[in-house]
């Protein structure tokens, strides 16, 4: 699924190229998670103004609104000069005087929805839960030590569920755990204040350096320009059951939580 990282770079990577279009013409393909609710025609003449993301939401600014785009869990987003016919998985053209914005998402739980403005419905309901911007000044050790308190589900399941701070995939979560020496398991309200702060950092660290390599390619993500990222080449703990820990060569260890496949270091990383 692109979480964070992949939805900022396929932002960065076409945001600059369609700001100041027109809209020449929409298409939507087979039905995505959530109706489009407006008429595509209605799009036509519309100004694109500047792209903008919030949490895994994409918000294409239009005049009188705008578009939310989710990627799903498969879906990624091109953007090209060309405008070539749609292949069966193309569910989404937003077509422009710049190039065409295309939605491919073979597994069709990716959306596009029209709404009047971000803290309008339906775009505010989509956004209410969400937690902190994982960069946002505001994210500290001391806010996440007070939002975990009373929670007893383990820290992993907290830093998944995205109402604390979004980004933090299940990729980036194994990663950001590690760096901050905390086992994944550790019931979230037992951590302490310093430990909360490592923890804040390194999902900061973490999220910056996926940022730095284009995000993760574990399937078939690619930016708008078609292409893949590399941080998962350079993970020290997820996919690597079995292996050496990179710190101190103790076996890193896998388990499953909340249906999703945690990896750790026993020895390294302590409840």
């Amino acid at each position: 699924m692109p979480e964070l990282p992949e939805v900022e770079v396929t932002r960065l990577s076409f945001a600059t190229r369609i700001a100041g279009a027109r809209v020449l013409g929409a298409r939507l393909g087979k039905p995505l998670r959530w109706a489009l609710g407006c008429e595509p025609q209605s799009l036509v003449g519309l100004a694109v103004g500047e792209v903008a993301r919030r949490g895994k939401y994409l918000w294409v600014p239009l005049q009188r609104g705008g578009l939310l785009m989710h990627l799903g869990m498969s879906g990624s987003l091109a953007f090209s000069e060309v405008h070539d016919a749609p292949g069966p998985h193309d569910h989404f053209d937003l077509v422009t005087t710049r190039g065409t914005l295309r939605l491919t998402d073979p597994r069709r739980f990716g959306a596009v929805v029209w709404s009047d403005a971000l803290h309008h419905d339906p775009a505010a309901r989509l956004l209410a839960g969400l937690g902190l911007e994982p960069f946002d000044p505001a994210f500290t050790g001391a806010r996440l030590h007070a939002a975990l308190r009373g929670r007893r589900v383990a820290i992993k399941q907290v830093l998944l569920a995205g109402d604390v701070v979004v980004g933090a995939g299940n990729i980036y979560a194994c990663e950001a755990l590690f760096a901050a020496g905390i086992d994944p398991r550790t019931r979230s309200s037992t951590l302490s204040k310093p430990r909360c702060e490592r923890l804040a950092d390194a999902v900061r660290r973490t999220l910056a350096r996926a940022l730095e390599l284009g995000g993760s390619t574990l399937r078939d993500f690619r930016d708008a320009h078609g292409m893949a990222g590399a941080f998962q080449l350079q993970a020290g703990v997820y996919g690597r059951a079995g292996l050496p820990c990179p710190r101190c060569a103790t076996s890193v260890r896998r388990v499953v939580q909340g249906q999703r496949a945690t990896y750790f270091c026993p020895a390294c990383q302590r409840r």
